[in-house]
């Protein structure tokens, strides 16, 4: 049986958004591994990308760890994404358009690279700010209100390196 991520007590959901980190870091590690086998300079360019997204991730992870053992200790919880009807925060490469090569002229590879982080950030930042607006239980709401600012955190950052690659680029253009 499946549950809505609204229906998680706040230890549940702590547990699952350390999974998605864990899940993406692994996610970015793979397409970093999978363009880092073309060889060529702009492949190379993508695949630095996603491994420092995997980094990003991990820490997120490690941090979101730290809360969980504060809070619970060493208490396991049993719930897997699996056991979840929507999926959060999933980077996809065709978010970006890493591979269209129409967008090579009037995007660099470090730009589109980066709009998939983009995408995946923004994604789980709404999901989580739609849990804050439909949920009354006061450390269920702090817990999302934490990972929504969380989330936007790292929207903000991506935006900003976006625009840096845009700029330089000469081409200012936020999905």
């Amino acid at each position: 049986m499946t549950r809505a991520f609204a229906s998680l007590n706040p230890q549940e959901a702590l547990h699952v958004a350390i999974l998605i980190e864990d899940r993406n870091a692994g996610i970015y590690q793979r397409f970093a591994q999978m363009f880092t086998e073309f060889h060529d300079a702009e492949s190379l360019e993508i695949a630095s990308v996603f491994q420092d997204m995997s980094a990003e991730e991990k820490r997120h992870s490690a941090m979101l760890q730290e809360r969980y053992k504060e809070r619970y200790g060493s208490e396991a919880c049993p719930l897997t994404e699996e056991n979840l009807r929507e999926m959060i925060e999933v980077p996809r490469l065709e978010d970006g358009d890493v591979f269209d090569e129409t967008e090579t002229s009037h995007r660099s590879a470090r730009e589109r690279a980066l709009q998939v982080a983009l995408n995946a950030e923004r994604n789980a930042h709404d999901f989580y700010a739609r849990l804050v607006e439909q949920t009354e239980e006061d450390s269920l709401r702090r817990l999302y209100i934490e990972l929504s600012m969380m989330e936007d955190g790292h929207v903000e950052s991506l935006r900003n390196l976006v625009l840096v690659e845009s700029a330089s680029a000469g081409a200012i253009k936020i999905q």
